[in-house]
């Protein structure tokens, strides 16, 4: 490998920084100060020179912002600090009550107090972890404690600095933000999806969120997203600001795009002013807004105030209504999903709502179509309100067209034919044909999903086919398919056919609790699947247990363990687990390792939790303390050993007190756990 002379490594740092300030001026001041030509030269040089000399390339170059390949997957990565969602207010009168809410919790002293009002940005939130002043991670929300690393396609985002703009950074800093789309790339996305023939994006948030999750990098380069950062904090040390209104300051200074229609209020009337300007101000945005993020400015106060479950209290969503448009009804589709359910949708004639052309909505049920008393033809009101499908709220019926027909739903099945049902309990009208194709399009597509047995390639149009062609009967027919008869179906080549039976094979592999998700069980999610899969560890144990031993099990409630009983009832789905187990599917959990006493520090120990802990989840306390060998129970009694207490700590605390049960702190809990 050739050595770069002294003069040879002076220009690439020299053409890093030229590029990189050129970068910061033309995406986030908006201000340009290097003509396109001169750019796409200088970069030029600086690609040739970086391929010249491998040993000059450093993650922060501008040339490393676009990868050369797709990922395989994203790993899962936990938060540095939990990304908490915000609580939300509809109206001014909800805003005040939360107002009254965190000043009840500072002892009856109402401090001095300002607030920072930003626009809330229609679009998804991601983390930044930076070392030494460099980028090294980017994840996605996720759950807010778990979330995607997608530090490759964060990288192609020009707003976002590869490295920091000041000489001595902290050495780990993390950055939260919002990824958007602005409204003129939306539109220029979905037209050129169209004239491709593709599914369009529902909305600039949606759109944001699926181009993060791309595993090809060069298709979110070519989308073109943007970055507007609102929390820095520090990690391993103390923030040098005292307040909200700094923190955004300091990330200017860092080289962030900040969004600049910020204001300091006093009070709550100065906030509904703000709130109330840009509900029309908004509307002349180049990007999307929903409301208005109100966080008390002070930091040490909002330590004060830490956190409930879900959000912080020293911060809230104002959010503004839903908006509303008139348009007419032209017809009605009804589609039928995995569960046999059928969902009307209302075919519009096209009208613009909430930046996003709309030519369908969701009427829900049959119920909903009865209270709308909906005729074909009716002038109806259409509102969105962050939903993928807008819904139909109400008929103008002052202006229905006469001789105008009234809508009824179905009798039958629109897929199959056969009689549909509508069980008394539920509002839903269901096809209980088990053979019904859309039912069974449902079940493959939902089999082979992300969550589930994660097959790649079986995607909706193969499964069609699969479906057309009587080649898949049933989710276990897909373990008999052969290259063969993959190949004669309508754009399937060879390589394509052995790849997919590839994946098929290794769907083998996946654990029982991915398989248990991917039955389609009603009311089964992946996250309750894998509950359920820790406490029954094998087919034969679920299908053994009753509804009351089900429901035993940490959050898993009633309607949760009547689904599973009745589905493991139908004989159907008796052939078909004997078919998966014929096949090689796991149907049983891995055995556990032996752990040594050790290493369960809180073996034979049954323990509490009450409030909410400065730090932890519930989840979360509960899956330590049970990894140390402990039990947790949802109430007290004298079989209890410890009571943990967070703040807010309720009944169960005074009857640990009049039992004389040992109380520890969420500290003291970690610490006997020797975490």
């Amino acid at each position: 490998m050739n050595e770069p002379t002294p003069e040879m490594r002076q220009r690439v740092d020299r053409l890093r920084e030229q590029l990189q300030n050129a970068c910061y001026a033309y995406y986030v001041l908006d201000a340009p100060t290097m003509a396109d030509e001169v750019y796409d030269r200088l970069y030029r040089e600086l690609q040739e020179l970086e391929q010249q000399y491998p040993q000059l390339v450093t993650p922060d170059s501008p040339t490393q912002r676009v990868g050369d390949r797709p990922a395989d997957r994203f790993d899962s990565v936990r938060h540095n600090i939990p990304l908490y969602s915000l609580e939300n207010a509809f109206n001014v009168p909800e805003f005040a009550a939360w107002q009254g809410r965190w000043q009840s919790k500072v002892d009856g002293e109402i401090p001095d107090f300002e607030y920072v009002c930003e626009l809330k940005i229609d679009g998804s939130a991601i983390a930044l972890t930076y070392e030494n002043g460099v980028l090294t991670r980017g994840a996605t929300r996720g759950d807010g404690t778990i979330g995607e690393e997608i530090t490759p396609n964060v990288k192609t985002i020009r707003s976002i600095p590869l490295r920091l703009k000041i000489d001595d950074p902290p050495p780990r800093v993390e950055v939260r933000g919002e990824a958007f789309l602005p409204i003129a790339t939306f539109e220029s996305i979905n037209q050129e999806r169209q004239e491709k023939g593709e599914s369009l994006f529902a909305n600039p948030r949606n759109a944001a969120a699926g181009t993060l999750r791309q595993l090809d990098p060069r298709v979110v380069d070519k989308r073109r997203l943007d970055f507007f950062a609102y929390t820095l904090h520090v990690l391993d040390a103390d923030n040098e600001w005292q307040t909200q209104w700094e923190s955004l300051e300091k990330l200017q200074q860092f080289g962030f795009q900040v969004n600049p229609n910020r204001k300091i209020c006093h009070s709550l009337q100065e906030v509904e002013s703000y709130y109330a300007q840009w509900d029309t101000g908004r509307k002349t945005l180049p990007y999307m807004t929903d409301g208005v993020v109100v966080k008390l400015n002070s930091i040490s106060l909002q330590e004060r105030l830490g956190f409930t479950q879900k959000f912080p209290r020293w911060a809230i969503a104002l959010k503004y209504p839903a908006e509303e448009a008139p348009t007419v009804l032209e017809s009605v589709t009804v589609q039928v999903g995995r569960t046999g359910a059928l969902t009307p949708v209302a075919e519009l004639r096209p009208v613009q709502l909430a930046g996003t052309t709309v030519s369908r909505a969701t009427l829900h049920n049959r119920d909903r179509i009865s209270e709308l008393d909906l005729h074909l033809g009716d002038t109806v009101i259409v509102r969105k309100a962050g939903e993928i499908i807008p819904e139909v709220v109400r008929v103008l019926g002052e202006l229905r067209p006469d001789n105008a027909i009234r809508y009824q739903m179905p009798d039958r099945c629109p897929e199959c034919g056969q009689p549909v049902v509508k069980p008394e309990e539920e509002a839903v009208t269901r096809c209980v044909n088990a053979s019904c194709p859309a039912i069974l399009r449902g079940s493959l597509g939902h089999w082979a999903s992300r969550d589930a047995l994660d097959i790649n390639g079986l995607g909706d149009k193969l499964v069609q086919q699969l479906v057309d062609r009587t080649l898949a009967s049933s989710i276990a027919d897909l373990y008999d398919l052969t290259v063969d008869e993959l190949v004669s179906l309508e754009r399937m080549g060879q390589k394509s056919a052995d790849k997919l039976i590839r994946e098929i094979e290794v769907s083998k592999n996946k654990p029982w609790d991915r398989v248990l998700y991917g039955l389609g069980i009603r009311h089964v999610g992946s996250v309750n699947a894998k509950v359920i899969a820790d406490r029954f560890r094998s087919v034969e144990d679920l299908v053994k247990a009753t509804e009351a031993e089900i429901e035993a099990v940490y959050g898993i409630g009633s309607e949760i363990a009547s689904a599973i009983v009745e589905w493991f009832r139908v004989p159907a789905n008796q052939t078909l687990v004997e078919r998966l187990r014929s096949a090689g599917l796991q149907l049983e959990a891995a055995a556990k390792q032996e752990t040594s006493t050790a290493s369960q520090p809180l073996a034979g120990k049954t323990f509490v939790l009450t409030g909410t802990l400065p730090t932890l989840k519930r989840s979360e306390a509960k899956k330590l303390i049970e990894t140390a060998g402990g039990k947790v129970s949802s109430s007290v009694s004298s079989k209890t050993d410890y009571v943990v207490v967070g703040n807010d700590a309720g009944s169960k605390l005074e009857k640990a007190q009049q039992l004389g049960i040992v109380q520890l702190s969420e500290a003291q809990l970690l610490e006997i756990m020797g975490e």
